[in-house]
């Protein structure tokens, strides 16, 4: 055990972090708030038989971060195929660059970037002839 195997985005408007999350990486949401006992949406990020977790937007119970402000947390990396048209979408539907576009050569390009609630998180295309 030990494995991650679900994680929260905190947010402050649910239905822009839907949206944002939604267009962006093509997500789904199923509205666990009963279950919760506040505004909690389950995250699909995917098709079951392939690699990775879902997750869930939850409403945020205190500040939100402060632009400049050290991680407090974990940053989510989502794979993506093809990085620099998630950019554009990303940057389009009001996210914010964080670290641009590095090479992790022979593996990967790398990125960070704020969503619309000001958390931070990771794109990653593989691409073995990244330099």
């Amino acid at each position: 055990m030990g494995r991650i195997v679900h994680f929260e985005i905190h947010v402050d408007d649910m239905e822009r972090a839907k949206k944002f999350y939604g267009e962006v990486f093509g997500w789904t949401f199923e509205d666990w708030s009963d279950y919760a006992g506040m505004p909690y949406f389950g995250a699909v990020t995917g098709d079951a038989n392939e690699l990775g977790i879902n997750g869930a937007l939850i409403r945020r119970q205190g500040a939100s971060p402060e632009p400049g402000q050290a991680m407090n947390g974990y940053a989510c990396t989502m794979g993506v195929e093809d990085y620099d048209s998630t950019e554009t979408k990303i940057l389009n539907l009001g996210g914010k660059l964080a670290l641009p576009k590095y090479a992790l050569p022979g593996m990967a390009w790398q990125g960070y970037y704020i969503d619309t609630e000001g958390n931070i998180f990771g794109i990653h295309q593989p691409d073995k002839n990244a330099k």
